[in-house]
């Protein structure tokens, strides 16, 4: 690959997929760290210290926002908080892969929802995918862990709609720099008092590392992943993330999965980026502005 064709497509390519590995790799260590402050100890530890690196490094309050931007910068802080606490918890009671899959159904529905009538097609490709993750007719799947990533899934769609309601008021670092520090002072009041006392220094730390594990490590591949790719094609490599997570489930928390596990993951990832390709393709959208990993998979509103 030639110095100037890995700066552009390839370059960003190769952050996407970073990005997406990041993203994965810091859920796996929050997977292991549960063991000790549980799901919604880890996942109070990562928003709290994302908020502190973001406002650190933003200063929101230099920020001049509108009224109506800011209220919908608060509730996507709510949104958050409400994502990243039911995904913890399903992640402790289901494969990450399979909670993966299951979340990424949000922005999907999103997706299928708002296409032409063609696409929606993948619908049925994507509900034969969920069938073949919780497998209903072996009765041995824990529903209340697929109860909590649908309900991920439910606040991931729900962001993606606020953040798209924000417009052009709000770029994707304006809105994470005040819905991060809101979402953390909403887990802090939910679940704080609970974790204070299980607190040590080499914790702190690890919390510190999965902050920037994610979020601010991928959202700064994928804002320079954007620069080099259309959307469509980084809503179609964000399509894969399921896959990755089930990948790095098996490798780095020994999950392995069945052979229905990996038909239904491999049916959600073919119905993103079916449903990415058919919307690219029959509805082009110039000029579009797009804000990473929020609006992006699927290129729903990218």
């Amino acid at each position: 690959m030639s110095p100037t064709r890995f700066s552009g497509a390839g370059a960003g390519t190769a952050m996407a997929g970073a990005a997406m590995c990041c993203v994965q790799l810091g859920l796996a260590a929050s997977v292991g760290l549960s063991e000790q402050l549980g799901s919604d100890g880890v996942a109070w530890l990562r928003l709290a210290w994302a908020a502190v690196i973001l406002v650190a490094f933003t200063r929101p309050w230099r920020m001049r926002l509108s009224r109506s931007a800011l209220l919908t910068c608060i509730l996507l802080g709510f949104v958050t908080a409400g994502m990243t606490l039911l995904f913890m918890a399903a992640a402790m009671r289901i494969p990450l892969g399979t909670a993966s899959a299951l979340e990424f159904l949000g922005p999907l529905a999103l997706a299928v929802i708002k296409g032409r009538k063609a696409g929606r097609w993948w619908a049925v490709v994507a509900a034969a995918g969920v069938l073949a993750l919780t497998e209903p007719w072996h009765g041995g799947t824990d529903l209340t862990g697929v109860a909590l990533a649908l309900g991920a899934a439910v606040c991931w769609a729900a962001y993606i709609l606020l953040t798209q309601r924000a417009g052009g008021e709000v770029s994707g670092l304006q809105s994470l720099a005040v819905s991060m520090p809101v979402a953390a002072v909403a887990t802090t009041v939910i679940v704080g008092p609970a974790v204070f006392g299980h607190l040590s220094w080499p914790l702190l730390f690890v919390g510190a590392a999965l902050a920037l594990l994610m979020p601010v490590i991928p959202f700064s591949l994928e804002l320079l992943a954007l620069r080099r790719l259309k959307a469509s094609t980084f809503g179609t490599l964000m399509s894969l993330e399921p896959a990755i997570a089930g990948v790095i489930g098996f490798v780095i928390l020994a999950q392995a999965p069945g052979l229905a596990t990996i038909v239904g993951i491999a049916l959600v990832v073919a119905a993103g980026i079916g449903v990415t390709i058919h919307d690219s393709s029959s509805s082009p959208k110039p000029n579009q502005t797009v804000t990473p990993r929020n609006d992006v998979p699927l290129g729903a509103s990218s």
